[in-house]
């Protein structure tokens, strides 16, 4: 049992045992320890020499790779702050999260995906203050600036000096600060300590069995919760870090063979995506022992398909909860290893409250999925008032998330609280009836959301992603509907998706395709009660 879950000592405690080991690899070159905690020291003193310290707040603006990996530990060693942000925020978003995490500098990709990075924040400098510097990654053009420095650069100064490392590391401090997806409302910061994210990390990675010879592929993004926390254990064992800048399912299958990863991280879409690859070959796959899939809403079939090439282990969690709360095991009983997202993690409580009077349910009962724990955040970041909302006075943390938890300590989650559909006075859970609908070998994928309606409060959309070369119609899918569920939960009308509007961490942005669904549906609910599918392709 570790004393202290600070990053910084815990990982140069490894590098001493292993300094030679190879921490991680993009499948063209690889990384030892020793050399990447050469460059986060040598960062670490550079930052310093500009003024950055303990508790600075300092922002990563990069895909996946090693300079990812640099950063958080030069951060970890100063006692600083890392605030991950997504290369995918759009100019207001990016300019939202920066300002509202105060953060001091940023290391940001120069150019990525078609964007100019440079330039998007030399338009910004003018509108965050409390911003100091840019570090850029792969910039080869002369900077006007000298706010704007080149991380490379950064590195070679700061090599062979001594890093001012705080006089004691301590675990409560922030390690991170973390923005949620902002899948049902405004993204907010999430706060949280060392011990909070490592410890989180650390249990999952010993649930799975990791080892200094597993190489572990996270192809889930840095910047979420999820990938984090896949970067935190994987250091923490001694393992190797296996990753592509960006999900391409064809070159990650492809990655898995070339490297032999033995474990897989990701969330549900990713592997829907990873097995209608034409390239996707299970007799490829055998390295593959073990992963976790997680993220969003895992039905029983997928986790069954998944678990013929890899074992996977199903996991729930929030970003506000450092992230995983509860996860099967590899002696629970089939049913359960499919059917729940498992038990708690250890020193984590969960219960499931009354939704009206907040008192604890007993077994099977639907109800709010309420945490307690050390990896909880400490609090919304300056949103005292939305803290409140969430936080109980004996320090539980209410999900939004129902779920039924059973006599053994084995949840299964039914769905949003504000994602609940009321349709004429009956309360409906999406994640129910997307369970059912995926049942039908023509549907890949299925969002079931609410559509507002004059009459009955609510209307049941059923969107809907084929698999692909599939002929399908809304009737049909109403009709085997009628044929799996209660009259009043078969869906009103049926829209059809190539794919989905996603977050960067992979979860479907519900209002996004809701306000899409709304525009059209409104003229046309009448006869979508009647029975009518609307047959559309989006």
């Amino acid at each position: 049992m570790a004393t202290s879950w600070s990053l910084a000592p815990l990982i140069e405690h490894g590098v001493q045992q292993h300094p030679t080991r190879v921490l991680a690899t993009d499948g063209e070159r690889t990384w030892t320890y020793h050399q990447v905690d050469a460059d986060a020291s040598s960062l670490a003193t550079a930052f310093s020499g500009l003024g950055l310290g303990l508790g600075d707040r300092i922002a990563v603006n990069l895909p996946n790779g090693i300079e990812w990996i640099i950063a958080t530990l030069a951060a970890a060693k100063l006692g600083a702050v890392v605030v991950p942000v997504s290369p995918q925020l759009s100019i207001h978003d990016l300019r939202y999260q920066l300002r509202h995490a105060e953060a001091s500098a940023v290391v940001t990709i120069a150019r990525w995906d078609g964007v100019h990075f440079l330039q998007r924040f030399h338009e910004l400098l003018g509108d965050l203050p409390d911003l100091q510097y840019v570090v850029t990654v792969g910039d080869e053009e002369r900077r006007a600036d000298d706010r704007i420095l080149s991380f490379q650069d950064l590195v070679v100064s700061g090599a062979g000096k001594p890093v001012p490392s705080p006089a004691e590391y301590d675990d409560t401090a922030d390690l991170a600060v973390m923005y949620t997806s902002g899948t049902m409302g405004k993204p907010k910061g999430v706060p949280l300590s060392h011990r909070a994210l490592v410890e989180n990390a650390v249990r999952v990675a010993e649930i799975l069995e990791i080892t200094p010879d597993d190489r572990v592929f996270g192809v889930v993004p840095f910047f979420a919760a999820f990938g984090f926390g896949v970067m935190l254990g994987t250091l923490a064992r001694g393992a190797t870090i296996v990753w592509q800048p960006s999900f391409d399912p064809a070159r990650a299958l492809a990655l898995i063979a070339e490297v032999k990863v033995t474990v897989l991280h990701g969330v549900p879409t990713q592997y829907h995506l990873l097995m209608r690859e034409e390239s996707f070959d299970p007799s490829r796959l055998t390295s593959l022992r073990a992963g976790v899939i997680a993220g969003s809403s895992v039905d029983e079939a997928l986790v069954r398909r998944v678990r013929r090439w890899c074992d996977v282990l199903v996991a729930y969690g929030l970003t506000e909860a450092g992230p995983v709360v509860t996860i099967t095991r590899w002696d629970d009983q089939d049913e359960r290893r499919v059917g729940t997202v498992g038990c708690a993690l250890p020193g984590v409580e969960i219960m499931a409250m009354d939704l009206m009077t907040g008192a604890l349910h007993g077994p099977e009962a639907v109800g709010e999925i309420a945490v307690r724990g050390t990896n909880l955040m400490r609090g919304y970041l300056r949103m005292p008032a939305e803290t409140a909302k969430v936080m109980t006075p004996d320090g539980f943390f209410l999900t939004g998330d129902l779920g039924i938890i059973d006599e053994d300590g084995y949840v299964k989650i039914v769905g949003r609280r504000q994602e609940t559909i009321s349709r004429g006075g009956t309360q409906l859970y999406p994640r129910e009836l997307e369970d059912r609908l995926r049942a039908h070998p023509a549907v890949d994928d299925v969002c079931v959301i609410g559509v507002p309606h004059d009459v009955m409060g609510e209307l049941v959309c059923a969107c809907i992603v084929p698999v692909e070369g599939a002929v399908i119609t809304g009737s049909e899918i109403k009709r085997f509907a009628q044929h799996t569920m209660a009259a009043d939960k078969v869906p009103d009308f049926v829209r059809f998706f190539d794919v989905f509007p996603m977050t960067g961490s992979g979860k479907v942005r519900r209002r996004e395709l809701a306000r899409a669904i709304a525009l059209s549906a409104n003229t046309r609910s009448a006869s979508a009660l009647h029975g009518h599918a609307l047959d559309h392709s989006v």
